[in-house]
């Protein structure tokens, strides 16, 4: 059974769920295009990872502090973190092999 992993940011559990193994973070926004498309493809690698890599989605808008933080100039960007360090990055729509393989590098 595979569980879907995709979540909304907690901020009291953000670091805590960057520290532990494979994390891909979505910074997108609810009114971007492309960002609701990206979700779409994003629920279909979560169906088949599963519990190999966790994905947390976290809204432009309302977490400026991370979006500085993290240094993201805009929407959607995809950081991938393995043990609580980025390993990779890819701003703007990205198609489902490009994020396939930024998640096999990091498991």
């Amino acid at each position: 059974m595979v569980i879907n992993m995709i979540k909304e940011l907690v901020k009291e559990e953000f670091n805590n769920d960057l520290a532990k193994g494979a994390v891909l973070v979505d910074f997108y926004s609810k009114t971007c295009g492309p960002c609701k498309m990206l979700a779409f493809i994003l629920k279909d690698i979560d169906s088949k990872l599963g519990d190999k890599v966790k994905i947390i989605k976290v809204d432009f808008e309302e977490n400026p502090d991370l979006i500085e933080k993290y240094n993201v100039e805009g929407y959607p960007t995809l950081i991938m973190f393995k043990d609580g360090k980025e390993v990779s990055r890819k701003s703007g729509l990205q198609q489902k092999p490009v994020i396939s393989k930024m998640i096999e590098e990091a498991i």
